[in-house]
């Protein structure tokens, strides 16, 4: 699919606390494309139709309990398939497009939530996580995940705990990640700390388990962004 002639990105923020999650610092660092940030908690959505490329950011909420915002950010996302828009979601992004576009059955609780760095085995080739068979280590803390695809979701990655690790729609243009690669070693560490201290929705023990563990990432990043970029 070729390029497109003007690129920009709308990222819309989903975190509840900007002091210990910020999702919009993580992501624009590896911009180097015209982005504007909606914060999503203040009711600011974009208009899809003035942006090339939409990106979902995570949130401390779950899904599962629907934050004031979610359902017209769910419609933001109905709107931004249908203008041609490409989409990424990661982690919440992830689930909130699913919810979108299959429905609110396709998202659950994990039996097994993972924390800290995961290895995150594609099943398929795709441009944003390249060859089939490749392993990638990245950055997760999720409680909820994405489940029950209907065919017109192609699943592209998953875990020995979380099946859908990560999926596209048919045509290519819209793209979930339950993971975190656009967070860093050093911010996965500082984000590990913060939520093992406030005891983040009862998943404190595993955040300090994590931190007892040797960070890894493959900068899986990088690729991503290229890829989601270039549709």
């Amino acid at each position: 699919m070729p390029r497109r002639e003007r690129i920009s990105v709308a990222i819309v923020d989903n975190s509840i606390e900007p002091e210990i999650y910020a999702p919009v610092g993580h992501w624009s660092r590896y911009l180097d494309v015209p982005w504007r940030a909606f914060i999503a908690r203040e009711g600011e959505l974009p208009d899809p139709a003035g942006f090339s490329h939409l990106i979902l950011t995570g949130s401390e909420a779950s899904i599962l309990e629907r934050e004031p915002w979610v359902e017209a950010e769910a419609a933001l996302v109905r709107a931004a398939v249908a203008g041609g828009t490409a989409v990424l979601g990661s982690c919440w992004g992830h689930q909130l497009i699913a919810y979108a576009l299959a429905g609110p059955g396709c998202v659950g609780r994990c039996p097994s939530p993972e924390i800290g760095w995961i290895a995150v085995r594609a099943g398929r080739e795709s441009v944003l996580l390249g060859p089939a068979g490749t392993v990638h280590h990245v950055f997760s803390v999720h409680f909820d995940e994405v489940r029950g695809l209907p065919p017109e979701f192609e699943v592209l990655a998953s875990t020995e705990a979380c099946p859908v690790q990560a999926f596209r729609t048919g045509d290519g243009l819209v793209w979930g990640i339950q993971s975190h690669p656009e967070i860093d070693v050093p911010d996965g560490l500082r984000t590990l700390r913060d939520f093992a201290a406030r005891g983040a929705r009862g998943g404190g023990e595993a955040c300090l388990a994590a931190l007892a563990r040797a960070p890894r990432d493959s900068g899986l990043i990088h690729r991503v962004v290229r890829g989601f970029l270039g549709l």
